[in-house]
């Protein structure tokens, strides 16, 4: 196991990974393709910066990543919104991941108004 699966920042951004995924695959209709599209590259992104951000190993560039991945955050919980008023989502799949994205964004802001803790990466990972 990678040590970054062990941040609650990254256990909550892979959940709403997941969701987020399955649900516009299995909701897809032509019209909901652009915001679907941006919906999927914000919260994909979100994941994706707290692992580089960590893998990175200095605080300056951890920081850095983890401060994307907060704004990546706020641009998915914008797009899911968005996309539940359109009727794209169901109402119960939208209020899923945003919840989980405002849980993921109170870890971020937790983990940026402490010092990140930054472990030299082991052979193993």
């Amino acid at each position: 196991m990678h040590k970054y699966q062990t941040l609650e920042a990254w256990k909550r951004a892979h959940a709403a990974v997941l969701l987020t995924l399955r649900s516009t695959d299995s909701a897809y209709h032509p019209r909901a393709r652009a915001v679907f599209d941006q919906l999927r590259r914000a919260v994909v992104s979100v994941e994706a910066n707290i692992v580089e951000g960590y893998a990175l190993g200095t605080v300056p560039l951890c920081r850095r990543h983890l401060r994307i991945a907060l704004g990546s955050a706020a641009e998915a919980e914008c797009l899911i919104r968005t996309a539940g008023e359109l009727g794209y989502l169901p109402e119960q799949v939208t209020s899923d991941v945003e919840v989980l994205l405002g849980n993921t964004m109170r870890t971020l802001h937790g983990l940026l108004r402490s010092s990140p803790i930054i472990r030299r990466r082991s052979s193993s990972e």
